[in-house]
Formats: structure tokens, C-alpha cells, sequence
């Protein structure tokens, strides 16, 4: 079947317009099925993949959406691997909390550094040094529970 470049770039331009997922996978199997297309043709003419086709076809046909499991891609967290991680890092560092002596803001600034952190982790809490996590995972880790990383700059006096 000959379908013009006009056409094409539309169908293309649709399809990308729809999210990633089942919806773009039904729209590519109507798309199909409406114009007579096999799979090869239509990963030729579009530049859609013969999987993602083939699955598409599949759902249209069998009237199964397939879930993807995209959230269950990736790497875990280092809390799903040492699961009293925070709770450790919170016992070490709240000796060594400050305030914004201007109190302007409710941050809360830690002296310690994250190779620090990890060095009382191995000596204080007994942790594996293969199993802890890197300095910068832990400097991520005391930035999200609202540890400033930073020297705290001493109030002065106004000039008068």
C-alpha cells in the first residue's frame, strides 16, 4: 500500500504525541489494522519497533492490556538494601547540628562531612566498609533529610 510522506509524518507525529505505554501501543494497532499494514511494513514506514508492534497487535487482538513494570526498573535505593541507614545517619549527625544563627531560615546546618558520616558508619554503627554507601550517595542522603552541607557564617554586627 502506497501512503504518502504527508501522511506518514502525520501518523508518526500522532503517535509520538500519545505517552509511552498501552495508549501509544493501541493507537499503533488501530493504525495497523485501518490501513492494512503487516509489522514489517509499518516499522519501515514509521520507524516503529517490531516488538512494540508485535505487542501492540497482541493487546488489539487478544482485548489484554499488558502492564509495564517501569517502576520496578533501576537501581534500589540504599535504603532497600540497609533499611536503618536514615535512622543511623540521623543518631550521628544530631550531636553535630546548628541552626542559622541569623534565624532567617529553619535549615539546619551539619558540621560534619559526608566522608566523615561514612567513617563514623564503619566505626561507630559496625557497618560493612564494602557495604556503606559512597560519600556522594550520603551527601544525597543527609541533603534530603535537611542537612545543609555548609559552614555556618557567624552573625556580625551592622556597621554603623
Amino acid at each position: 500500500m502506497d501512503i504518502s510522506p504527508a501522511t506518514c509524518e502525520l501518523i508518526v507525529s500522532t503517535a509520538a504525541s500519545f505517552p509511552q505505554g498501552p495508549a501509544r501501543r493501541r493507537f499503533m494497532a488501530e493504525t495497523l489494522t485501518k490501513l492494512r499494514l503487516s509489522q514489517r511494513q509499518a516499522a519501515r514506514l514509521f520507524g516503529w519497533g517490531r516488538d512494540t508492534l508485535r505487542k501492540a497487535h497482541h493487546e488489539h487482538r487478544a482485548g489484554i492490556t499488558c502492564l509495564d513494570a517501569t517502576r520496578q526498573r533501576g537501581r534500589k535505593p540504599a535504603e532497600h538494601h540497609l533499611p536503618n541507614l536514615l535512622e543511623d545517619i540521623k543518631d550521628l549527625v544530631k550531636d553535630h547540628v546548628q541552626v542559622d544563627p541569623t534565624f532567617r531560615s529553619t535549615r539546619l546546618y551539619c558540621r560534619l562531612t559526608a566522608a566523615e558520616v561514612r567513617k563514623q558508619l564503619i566505626q561507630r554503627k559496625g557497618y560493612d566498609p564494602k557495604g556503606v554507601p559512597s560519600r556522594q550517595t550520603l551527601n544525597g542522603k543527609l541533603n534530603a533529610l535537611g542537612f545543609c552541607q555548609r559552614k555556618v557564617a557567624k552573625c556580625r554586627p551592622k556597621k554603623k
